[in-house]
């Protein structure tokens, strides 16, 4: 996993101590931390708005199930629950692309995410950390940016060292 960018996104519980759970889960690997999103959902279950974030990870010892592997544990860690699809969750840790890859081998890892490209809850956030950024078979972002509804996408502040049961992302 050399570089990785991540997104998560929580409407359940403490939404920002959740999320600083899915960023502390990479720890010192941490490059990036965009703000954090109030986000209406997406699909089709009521619920809940989301706050979301996108972060920037590099490790060259992980490689791209690493990362996943890391995603599925902090939100186990986190209590999600997986019996709604589409359902409100306390944490949602979706990883969106990884050294540019684009893979479909592996149907638990499609690199770059299938929907990443459509959704404002990941495109605004990663925009914020990363604007010349490319995602792979799709284009720029701020080319994609301009092909999606932004209107309900809110920015409400950033994660702080303390929200959660970790420390200082580095």
């Amino acid at each position: 996993m050399t570089r990785a960018v991540v997104s998560l996104g929580s409407n359940l519980g403490d939404r920002m101590a959740h999320l600083w759970a899915g960023v502390e889960a990479f720890g010192k690997d941490v490059r990036a931390v965009s703000s954090v999103y109030r986000t209406p959902p997406w699909g089709p279950v009521p619920q809940g708005d989301y706050y979301n974030l996108v972060f920037i990870a590099e490790d060259d010892a992980v490689d791209a199930g690493g990362g996943l592997a890391r995603c599925q544990a902090v939100e186990e860690q986190q209590n999600r629950d997986r019996t709604v699809r589409w359902g409100p969750r306390t944490l949602d840790a979706d990883v969106i692309t990884v050294d540019g890859q684009m893979s479909d081998a592996d149907p638990d890892l499609v690199l770059p995410h299938p929907r990443a490209h459509e959704r404002a809850f990941v495109l605004v956030p990663w925009a914020e950390i990363d604007p010349t950024a490319t995602l792979p078979g799709y284009g720029t972002i701020s080319d994609l940016l301009d092909g999606v509804d932004r209107s309900g996408i809110h920015r409400v502040g950033h994660l702080r060292a303390g929200q959660g049961r970790g420390g200082r992302v580095r």
